[in-house]
């Protein structure tokens, strides 16, 4: 039988694992099984942070809104209702990117849910 030495076989092993530990400190990205529970728990981490992101996000838009509403003299929550009872069918994303960037179609959705 034939003996099979695994140098390569484990070196490719081994450098796939240390691609994904590209960019960690000091032996995290150079030592082998510590490569292989810091690339472990860095994906656990990310998809965590992939659901969190999603309501980062949802408060982003909120804090946008408000803002702008405020300067019309209203509140969000009755903002809103408002939107709500009007049937609106803008979304917190969509309402919070005309806030920002186009304040007078913004200015025009207030009216329209002021009267």
């Amino acid at each position: 039988m034939v003996r099979v030495k695994r140098g390569f076989t484990a070196r490719r092993r081994r450098k796939k694992i240390r691609k994904k530990a590209k960019g960690f400190r000091r032996t995290v990205r150079t030592q082998t099984a510590r490569v292989k529970i810091s690339t472990y728990k860095a994906g656990v981490h990310a998809t965590r942070h992939r659901r969190q992101k999603k309501g980062v996000m949802r408060r982003l838009w909120i804090a946008r809104i408000n803002a702008a509403v405020r300067l019309a003299g209203m509140s969000y929550s009755k903002f809103i209702s408002a939107v709500k009872k009007k049937k609106i069918a803008l979304d917190r994303r969509a309402l919070a990117d005309l806030a920002a960037n186009h304040p007078k179609d913004f200015a025009k959705i207030i009216e329209a849910v002021k009267s």
